[in-house]
């Protein structure tokens, strides 16, 4: 197992970043460490990504990872910026032989059972289930059945509610998104607010 799913599956919650800015991104991964989460997925569909990934990079106490990556390019691109782990929606087997030929963990999206056989054949490290809302537990439960040692990572409608089902029904560990970044509390600077939704999600009891 790559080294880096140790820390995947040791944190339990992947934080996804999405913002419409990098302001608002790097002000999301700057209060999720102070709530104790130190891993950071910066999607490429935030502006200004992969200049972001650098500089967060930077930081010995995150463990900084790129999501949404859509091609070869953005692959390398991401990588040289200090990426530990890329996250695909879908199958790109061109990602995964450079994600292999880097030594960085690689999450491949997939949904159904010829999907996931296709991303473990290009090399995938984990399993990204998205959207995982549309099948749910039940359908996370089938897969597993069918692919055992298969680390799978359901991602897309996860909440510090349902956590402990998906952990139950066998992930490794959850993305989390929406749920965890609120961009409208980032942009009227609720730090508290974004931060009792991490500690919700860590299953820590603040008073």
């Amino acid at each position: 197992m790559h080294p880096i799913l140790d820390a995947l599956i040791a944190a339990r919650v992947v934080p996804v970043i999405r913002t419409s800015t990098r302001a608002h991104a790097a002000t999301a991964v700057a209060w999720l460490k102070e709530a104790g989460m130190r891993i950071a997925e910066i999607t490429l569909t935030t502006p200004g990504a992969t200049a972001l990934i650098a500089d967060l990079a930077r930081d010995p106490e995150l463990l900084v990872g790129a999501g949404t990556v859509p091609d070869a390019e953005a692959a390398r691109a991401c990588i040289a910026a200090g990426a530990k782990f890329l996250v695909t929606p879908w199958v790109d087997p061109a990602v995964c032989a450079i994600a292999r030929e880097h030594k960085v963990a690689m999450l491949a999206g997939a949904f159904t059972p010829t999907e996931i056989r296709a991303a473990l054949a290009a090399g995938a490290d984990a399993v990204k289930i998205f959207p995982a809302s549309t099948g749910g537990t039940g359908h996370l439960k089938a897969l597993v059945s069918v692919f055992p040692g298969v680390k799978f990572c359901p991602t897309g409608g996860v909440d510090a509610r349902n956590i402990p089902d998906w952990i139950a029904a066998g992930a490794a560990f959850v993305g989390m998104g929406g749920r965890l970044v609120d961009e409208t509390a980032i942009a009227r600077g609720d730090k508290a607010s974004v931060q009792a939704a991490a500690w919700a999600a860590l299953g820590i009891e603040r008073a």
